[in-house]
């Protein structure tokens, strides 16, 4: 996978922060989604870093972000020579990522930049802080087939997560040691956070209509995917030993 980064001017070293953000084919509401964080940013005095992994997008999406970026220090566009799923866009950012904690946002605009402090809030007593969408905006459909596939994830792994797949989640650096590249990985961060030892905390925060563009999920994406996949996370979270860590 060949991979390219444009950037602003010069970032300030280590940041605190990364916010990561994958997206694919998102012309018509990365724009706004950017401005938001823009404005966000200024009232935020943390040092932190903006990735967005542009996943091999065939519209204009990543000359949105560029143009947006070239005043914008601490921002950086990746873009993946092909598309490749949200899930490898979003390990790979993941991984690119500098920044003590780390926060991640859907690309669709559906998550609101303002939930971020509220995200990071529990962040002083757990590792991981994981979104629960309240008054889901989506349609019918789309709410039963992650109301299935939530139940028997959580059923069948015990992890106690109502909503797996919200898009808004934090946490601290370490926990990435307990991520596996996989294709439904968005899935299953909490439960694989929580088999390699570490707390996690569900928060509530604001679920937004699509402003523009459209789904990238259907009853694949949804269930069968994240079915097959159950079983082998099931056997891995089971065998696994918890991360070793160093008394503080």
């Amino acid at each position: 996978m060949n991979v390219t980064t444009a950037t602003g001017p010069e970032p300030r070293e280590e940041p605190y922060y990364s916010i990561v953000i994958p997206v694919y084919n998102e012309e018509d509401v990365v724009g706004g989604l950017l401005n938001e964080l823009r404005s966000f940013a200024r009232t935020w005095r943390s040092d932190y870093e903006l990735l967005l992994v542009d996943d091999g997008s065939s519209d204009r999406t990543a000359e949105i972000i560029a143009n947006q970026f070239t005043d914008w220090s601490q921002a950086k566009l990746i873009r993946l020579s092909q598309n490749c799923g949200q899930a490898a866009a979003l390990f790979y950012g993941m991984k690119r990522a500098q920044g003590q904690v780390v926060i991640l946002l859907d690309g669709d605009g559906q998550n609101d930049p303002l939930d971020i402090p509220k995200i990071l809030a529990p962040l002083n007593e757990v590792d991981m802080a994981v979104g629960i969408r309240v008054a889901r905006q989506d349609s019918f459909v789309r709410r039963a087939m992650s109301r299935l596939a939530n139940a028997a994830r959580s059923r069948i792994l015990g992890d106690g997560v109502i909503d797996s797949g919200c898009g808004i989640k934090a946490f601290h650096r370490r926990v990435m040691d307990a991520f596996i590249p996989m294709r439904t990985l968005y899935s299953f961060i909490p439960a694989l956070t929580i088999s390699a030892g570490f707390t996690i905390r569900q928060v509530p925060v604001r679920h937004r209509p699509r402003s523009g563009g459209k789904s990238k999920y259907g009853v694949r994406q949804f269930l069968w995917r994240p079915l097959l996949d159950l079983a082998g996370v099931w056997w891995f979270t089971r065998r696994r030993c918890p991360l070793a860590r160093e008394k503080e």
